[in-house]
């Protein structure tokens, strides 16, 4: 499964044949985070994206009331994710294996950059990524870093955590660095308690994942804090797609990011 290609994933997701993560998929596309709110809020969290480009990259925009996301390849919000979250005034409501009866024609989809695409290179690169390798959804955590708030949009940066080993450290950030479409580089490295991770046992999103002898928390920034931001807003609908379950774009890993049209 981990050398299938773009086209055919989505084929097998569309039809329902798969709905698991997409760690380690289509190893040389981008794979990115969904975004669906009411449109009437779309200038906002695009201004919101922009201003926050190390969490939130964003790669993709939808035109008003089309699922579609021409620029990323054959791409329908609607069903081309493995997995959806459903929230109602920010709380979750329900999980569904698509959104064709929920979209409207005032809806607006966004994708922004996931950082699983560039875990393939790090692999390549001998880097031990254990969460991956056990099919697992990274641990994240709300940190202390605020973003820049605009209109409902706001609250505080969400992080990634992968544990590296130490003598890796210098070769993840150089190879993370060239993808800035995917939050590039590590924002940390180190001490959690240095960004207001108190217990990195405790993630708020995702899985647990222990640090073994020899390995270091290296923190991303993560798509996850435009999740947290249309919680706090309290639309009264958004959709993402399910932590670990990204849209698969037909989009080269490695695409300078100002190669992105944004409507």
């Amino acid at each position: 499964m981990r050398l299938v290609d773009a086209a055919r994933l989505r084929r097998l997701i569309r039809m329902g044949a798969y709905d698991g993560h997409t760690h380690g998929l289509a190893r040389t596309k981008l794979q990115a985070n969904l975004i669906v709110l009411p449109s009437r809020f779309a200038r906002d969290f695009q201004q919101f994206c922009l201003r926050n480009p190390k969490s939130c990259p964003l790669v993709g925009v939808s035109r008003h009331g089309s699922p579609l996301l021409p620029t990323l390849g054959d791409i329908d919000a609607r069903f081309d994710a493995p997995r959806y979250n459903i929230y109602r005034f920010g709380e979750l409501s329900r999980h569904q294996a698509d959104i064709i009866a929920l979209w409207r024609d005032d809806l607006a989809a966004f994708a922004l950059g996931s950082s699983f695409t560039f875990e393939h290179a790090l692999i390549e690169r001998g880097v031990e990524l254990r969460p991956v390798a056990a099919g697992r959804t990274l641990p994240m955590f709300r940190s202390a870093i605020p973003t820049f708030g605009v209109g409902p949009f706001g609250g505080e940066m969400v992080v990634s955590m992968r544990p590296i080993r130490s003598e890796d450290i210098d070769k993840v950030r150089a190879v993370t660095a060239r993808y800035p479409h995917a939050h590039g580089a590590p924002i940390h490295v180190g001490e959690p308690s240095m960004i207001g991770i108190d217990d990195i046992r405790l993630p708020d999103w995702g899985d647990a994942t222990e640090l073994r002898r020899g390995e270091v928390p290296v923190f991303w920034a993560s798509g996850t804090t435009a999740r947290n931001a249309i919680q706090r807003a309290r639309l009264d609908i958004s959709i993402t797609q399910t932590p670990g379950h990204m849209l698969i774009t037909d989009i080269d890993a490695r695409v300078d990011v100002g190669a992105f049209k944004i409507f």
